[in-house]
């Protein structure tokens, strides 16, 4: 897992879907902690606008260019629509933020030759 982290960080472009304009949620503290150390980040969340003066997106499939990878920070039966959506647009860097896994996203993955780091938090790497 440790190697994936590595080449997940060393990527340039992140998604995060279920970005918050709540300071006091994990949406809203990742964008603004990705934003902070660089990475070109698109917050993904269909009842925002902008976030931290980013321009916010209502699906995956907005975003105007292939991210590298896409960070959730959503429920897990969110989670597990959503990734089906990553195959399709050929995302193969996912990103399960604690308490967004479950073991059938975590599987989709495996089973379709898409990298996936889980149990950590995309903060403390």
């Amino acid at each position: 897992m440790q190697e994936l982290i590595k080449e997940f960080m060393s990527q340039k472009a992140f998604a995060v879907v279920g970005a918050s304009d709540n300071p006091e949620k994990y949406g809203h503290r990742i964008v603004k902690n990705l934003k902070s150390r660089g990475y070109d980040v698109y917050p993904v969340n269909p009842g925002l606008k902008e976030l931290e003066g980013l321009r916010c997106y209502p699906s995956l499939k907005d975003i105007p260019v292939k991210v590298d990878v896409v960070d959730f920070v959503v429920p897990p039966k969110v989670t597990e629509e959503i990734i089906k959506q990553c195959k399709t647009l050929g995302l193969d860097r996912i990103w399960l933020q604690p308490g967004s896994e479950s073991e059938a996203a975590i599987s989709y993955c495996h089973g379709n030759n898409m990298k996936v780091v889980y149990g950590v938090c995309v903060m403390m790497n």
